[in-house]
């Protein structure tokens, strides 16, 4: 009894915490109550039918809220499509063609404006459909603060220098998070997504033949793993398949991805690196041995990051189609 109540006074405090920070920001946890009670089941519903017909969903739909995030602030500028004059954000490498579930947030957009025309933002359906794919694929919940504007600039070039490629190590990766205000502890909470979800070969084929050009394997990768990634992953570039990131639990959003970084499976060189480096070691043996804690964090990281340069107020807009700048 003491343990549960000292975890809903944890639990307690991470929300409050989180409505604070949120709050400065200019968002507010329940900001559709009145104007417009329906979005949050609306979008729930949606998510829950697309991850039922295509439970592969989860991971993409947590991935876009990271990279809408990350680029511009939480904006909805991962949605807009290209035009002649301008490549969009969804078509760098690093979104296309792995960034997929563009056609939930459209059927739920859809399906708000017509009871709410211009109320309910896309970059505020990303983030609630983010929170309602995690709670689905792990249990997770989190208050969600809302009252994003969306963007009206979405540009290929941007994602430069904003989003870190797998290749990072723990220092680049510390460097990128806290540019956007988050800790190091922050990334290393995020970085347990990478339980969901898959990884096209060519972001870490360097590990399995030609690792800092020595013709051999990454020593901190488990060798058993790499002769297994060989048989799917060729030397060349092409073709590219995709694998499990981590592949014990490859559909559940939990803390198995720590427990696999003990094994020296960890598949990027992004993941690997959270064991490998002093400073994050102890915050990935935290997460390997309280896995209520990290999803604690894990719910109250996913609101800091989706405070992330918001617009609020008069800034920005409210699209009518989350493709299209109005």
């Amino acid at each position: 009894m003491k343990t549960l109540t000292s975890l809903l006074i944890i639990t307690t405090m991470a929300c409050y915490i989180c409505s604070v920070y949120a709050q400065a920001n200019g968002l507010k946890v329940g900001y559709y109550r009145h104007k417009c009670p329906q979005a949050e089941s609306i979008i729930k519903r949606t998510v829950s039918k697309a991850l039922k017909e295509d439970p592969t969903l989860v991971a993409p739909l947590i991935r876009m809220h990271f990279h809408d995030c990350f680029v511009r602030g939480c904006d909805g500028s991962i949605l807009i499509d290209s035009t002649p004059d301008n490549k969009a954000e969804k078509e760098s490498p690093a979104n296309f063609p792995s960034l997929r579930g563009f056609e939930v947030i459209d059927e739920a957009k859809r399906e708000i404006e017509a009871i709410c025309p211009q109320v309910v933002s896309c970059a505020d359906i990303i983030a609630f459909a983010a929170r309602d794919s995690a709670s689905k694929a792990g249990k997770m919940n989190w208050r969600v603060p809302a009252g994003r504007k969306d963007g009206r600039i979405s540009k290929e070039e941007d994602i430069i220098g904003n989003l870190p490629p797998p290749s990072f190590n723990v220092q680049e990766l510390t460097d990128i998070f806290e540019k956007k205000g988050l800790s190091q502890e922050d990334m290393v909470t995020l970085s347990g997504a990478h339980s969901i979800g898959v990884s096209h070969c060519s972001s870490f084929r360097d590990r399995l033949y030609h690792f800092n050009n020595t013709g051999a394997a990454d020593p901190t990768l488990d060798f058993q793993l790499a002769q297994r990634l060989r048989l799917t992953c060729p030397p060349a570039d092409t073709p590219d398949p995709t694998v499990a990131l981590e592949g014990t639990t490859p559909t559940r959003l939990d803390n198995r991805y720590y427990t696999q970084l003990y094994r020296k499976r960890g598949l990027l060189t992004s993941d690997q690196t959270l064991l490998s480096t002093p400073s994050t070691r102890n915050m990935v043996k935290s997460n390997v041995v309280n896995p209520s804690s990290w999803r604690n964090k894990f719910g109250e990281s996913m609101v800091k990051m989706g405070s992330i340069d918001v617009l609020t107020g008069s800034a920005g807009e409210i699209r009518k189609n989350c493709r299209i700048v109005l």
